[in-house]
């Protein structure tokens, strides 16, 4: 399978969606060891840009993903991942999805339900 990392210095967009209801739970970033562990593991492992290191998905918070499905896209350049959240929270805020606000009259409102508390969970 090819998948053109290159093309976005060596990085490709991964879209997280839920398998059973199709939210769109969350992007983040995939290198090519990120991908392959992913495909290896059928866990969400993505590249973390900040702390420049491979994220295993739940490493922190025991949030992981189950990868049920994979697919890419026509330019081979962005992955989907069908995911079952464990947990039931996608986003570091503690909400589902890391879409939780919405622009509303040029403001943004806060739509989601907080599933956990960030300052619990992530104690660093």
């Amino acid at each position: 399978m090819h998948i053109d990392f290159e093309k976005s210095g060596g990085m490709v967009p991964a879209i997280a969606q839920d398998a059973a209801t199709g939210q769109v739970l969350m992007m983040a970033w995939m290198n090519k060891e990120a991908f392959d562990e992913t495909v290896r593991t059928k866990r969400a492992v993505y590249f973390s840009r900040s702390r420049n290191k491979l994220w295993r998905k739940g490493e922190e918070s025991g949030n992981v993903q189950e990868v049920k499905e994979i697919f890419v896209d026509c330019d081979a350049d962005t992955i989907l991942l069908k995911v079952h959240q464990i947990g039931g929270a996608a986003c570091h805020e503690g909400y589902a999805s890391c879409f939780f606000r919405r622009l509303d009259d040029g403001q943004l409102t806060v739509i989601g339900k907080r599933i956990f508390d960030p300052k619990q969970v992530y104690k660093k």
